[in-house]
């Protein structure tokens, strides 16, 4: 396991809830049409280029609804494919095999594209030293899928959730009255719960960003919604005291340009709430 949430634990709850909502009290067109002894076999077959993702997530939802399922596997998280590509070979009970199914490809079509276009903005950063963040713009209840996918593409993840890091955002900062008393009555907040969290404040100006190193106390100064040269600037008023991340509405288009501003980190949306899922398919094959 690569990242603190992914756990055995966390992982079978997930699916555990997953078939349950897509199981419920049966598979009741393979149990009506299939012989329960009838042993077969299924392809997974890649429709799309991209990298996979999903692989060994898949394995466990096949022994999750059958520890008799047999997969042989000719492709790893990670992989380049193309269109044609076979990822695996799933062998076993038939009617095991057409119960997984769904979940297997809804997870792996999703995953794969977030790691397909995690690693394509992780190539435009090449040659610099800032990396690349998701954030917490996740499908609820498949966060843990979609943050995978991240780490496959080569990205990075942000805080999982609201628990295990302090970003003081703008509504935060309004409603505190300032950067300087959110960021005190955290440090408060924090000491008296003997809580060991990174704090991250959300700038919006230079002259925010001025307050934030006024009152200090913090682990990373984001700079949202700036233009490039006012994020140079930043930067450098900043000069490697704390942590940076640029945010709000980077693309394609711009990640390069922000990156050269010379801020450690980049956090796009997108990673996880504006990608088109993979075509893939598991195929029937006759035995």
């Amino acid at each position: 396991m690569k990242a603190p949430y992914l756990t055995d634990q966390s992982i079978a709850e997930f699916i555990k809830l997953a078939l349950k909502e897509d199981v419920g009290d049966g598979d009741h067109s393979s149990l009506a049409s299939i012989p329960a002894d009838a042993q077969n076999k299924a392809n997974l077959l890649v429709k799309g280029d991209g990298i996979l993702a999903g692989v060994e997530l898949s394995e466990k939802i096949f022994h999750a609804v059958d520890p008799d399922l047999k997969v042989e596997y000719f492709l790893q998280d990670g992989a380049k494919v193309k269109v044609g590509d076979v990822a695996f070979t799933v062998t076993g009970k038939a009617q095991s095999i057409l119960t997984s199914e769904r979940l297997v490809l809804n997870c792996m079509q999703r995953m794969s594209s977030i790691a397909t276009y995690t690693n394509r903005l992780v190539e435009m950063l090449a040659g610099t030293n800032t990396r690349l963040l998701d954030t917490r713009k996740t499908t609820p209840n498949f966060r843990i899928c979609e943050k995978w996918a991240v780490l496959i593409g080569g990205g990075q993840n942000h805080r999982f959730g609201l628990y295990d890091m302090v970003m003081l955002k703008d509504n935060h900062i309004d409603y505190a009255g300032g950067i300087e008393k959110a960021v005190k009555a955290t440090r408060e907040y924090l000491k008296r719960l003997g809580k060991d969290l990174k704090i991250e404040v959300e700038t919006r100006n230079l002259d925010e960003v001025k307050q934030a190193l006024e009152v200090g106390g913090i682990h990373r100064i984001m700079l949202d919604n700036m233009t490039p040269a006012t994020m140079k600037e930043a930067v450098q008023l900043i000069g490697g005291r704390f942590e940076t991340e640029a945010s709000g509405g980077i693309t394609e288009q711009t990640i390069r340009e922000v990156a050269e501003t010379g801020v450690d980190f980049i956090s796009v949306g997108a990673l996880t709430h504006s990608v088109k899922s993979m075509d893939l398919s598991l195929k029937a094959v006759k035995v």
